[in-house]
This record gives structure tokens, sequence and C-alpha cells, in this order.
């Protein structure tokens, strides 16, 4: 059987958009997306007047087949801004191609959203910042060096990624937190391709190269978002200590119980931005 990643067309696009404004019905387009990664689900739950549509429904999105992703697009209201709240996404390492998440990101887009705001659960290379901190990400490592854009046709594939997190979106969030008496990190996330953990060798390779942070995701919806023109904002859920940093043993399954534990700051800091976001509403 094939684990090829089918490369979603426009017309795929074009149904996803018809059939989410169905969806919409009366409610504002959202001008905010947000991206939920694993531990992040309480900010799906605050959405209010919420209706669900399943990506099954929609042709330019992935199947998912990773625990603690829902695959369903939440469309609703929160912090009283009209948002698209994406409920997992596909990882590279289910296929080791990069565009999994294309045909959803752009989908977004043309439906009308102009900022992405994505969420993980990452692991720290810091003692000082352990589990269930939280971290904005200022730039990223492209540890894999692949691109959900390999296949494009034109110049528009030649992105500048040089503030491919939005200066002024981390300014806001470091405001947010600052005002609920969170701390908030910002570091350097290195995007590794996974399935397996590091190894110490790596956490150590990684460390010497500048990161603060290593996780499976992100980078390529960060690319595939600018690509599309959306202002990007990426926060981190440290789940755990790199491998190598600290004693604990690693797995999905510790990932997702540290995750949850940590949850409910996680939610609330990202209520709190959506709320003060400049985007019209």
């Amino acid at each position: 059987m094939s684990t090829a990643v089918p490369w979603h067309t426009d017309a795929d696009m074009q149904a996803s958009v018809a059939r989410l404004r169905v969806a919409l019905g009366d409610r504002p387009v959202p001008r905010v997306a947000l991206l939920l990664g694993s531990g992040w689900g309480a900010a799906a739950e605050a959405v209010r007047d919420a209706v669900d549509v399943d990506y099954s429904q929609l042709p330019a999105f992935p199947e998912l087949a990773v625990g603690g992703h829902a695959a369903r697009v939440r469309l609703g209201t929160l912090g009283g801004r009209a948002v698209a709240v994406l409920m997992g996404r596909s990882h590279a390492y289910e296929s080791g191609e990069a565009h999994a998440m294309r045909g959803a990101v752009r989908t977004l887009a043309r439906l009308g959203c102009r900022v992405l705001v994505q969420t993980n659960a990452a692991g720290s290379l810091h003692t000082s910042m352990p589990p269930g901190s939280l971290m904005v990400l200022s730039d990223h490592l492209n540890l894999p060096q692949r691109s959900p854009l390999v296949h494009e046709r034109d110049d528009s594939r030649f992105v500048d990624l040089r503030d491919a997190y939005d200066p002024a979106l981390r300014a806001l969030a470091r405001r947010c937190a600052q005002a609920r008496g969170l701390t908030l990190h910002e570091g350097v996330y290195a995007w590794v391709m996974g399935p397996q953990f590091e190894t110490p060798a790596e956490i150590r390779m990684l460390r010497t190269l500048g990161a603060d942070a290593v996780g499976m995701s992100t980078v390529p919806e960060t690319i595939l978002a600018r690509h599309a023109g959306l202002r990007v904002l990426a926060l981190s859920l440290v789940t755990n200590l790199a491998c190598g940093v600290g004693d604990e043993a690693l797995s999905h399954a510790h990932t997702l119980q540290a995750a949850q534990r940590a949850g409910a700051d996680a939610s609330a800091l990202v209520q709190a931005i959506v709320a003060a976001l400049d985007e019209p509403a």
C-alpha cells in the first residue's frame, strides 16, 4: 500500500472552501486560524458557537493517523474573534513528505484567514526551560532540509523566511503572557523528521547549532503559510527534557500525558493572544 501524500489540486481547495463556507452560514469569515498540536486541545474546547467539519469532508485536507489529533476543523469564536481551529496535523514522518498540510493551509488562506497561530509539543534542550514551560518561536532549524514547496513551478516558491515568525505577533504574545503572570520563553525550534526520538549526540549537535527546543512538526506549515501570505505565530509547550538533558525515558504516551497536565496555561495564553490580535474581525 502506498504511503505517498496526495498532491491536492486547486479543485480540492475550492471544494474545501465551499464546504467551510456552508458550515459558517451567517457567521463572519475567520481571519485567524489556529493549528493545534498535542496538549493544546483546551483551546478548541473554549471556542463558542462552534460547528465542526471533519477533515474527511474536506478534499484538500489530510487523513490523520497520530494519537492526540482529532482531525476536525472547528469554526466559531474565541476571545470574541471569529476563528478556524484545525484540530490536528499530518506529520512528515508519516510519509517522508513535507507537503501533507499544503491543501489545508491554502484552504485557510482562500477562506480569508490572515494569521496562522501554530502550536506544538516540544522537547527542551535546556534545564532552565523544564516540562510545562511555554516558548514562542523566534526562528527555526529545518534539519531534514525538506520543503513543501518543492513541486511549485513559479518564482513564488523562493519564500523569504527572515521573519518567518512575525515579530509583532511575538511581541504581542510576550505582552499577553506577562499580563497573565506566565513565563514565556523565546527561542529557536529545531524540526526533526522523526518518528523516533533524538539521540543524546543529536541533542548535543542541536544545542551547538543554536536550538532551544526540538519537535517533529510546525516548520512545513510555517513555510506553507508564509508562501500563502499568512502571518505566523508559533508556540511550543515543553513536555519533556530532550534526550540526554533529562533522565526520563521518552515516548509518545509520555508526551501526551505531560501536555495534558500543562494544557490549561497554554490554552489561556492562546485565547488571550487571539483576543488581542490587531487583525480585522
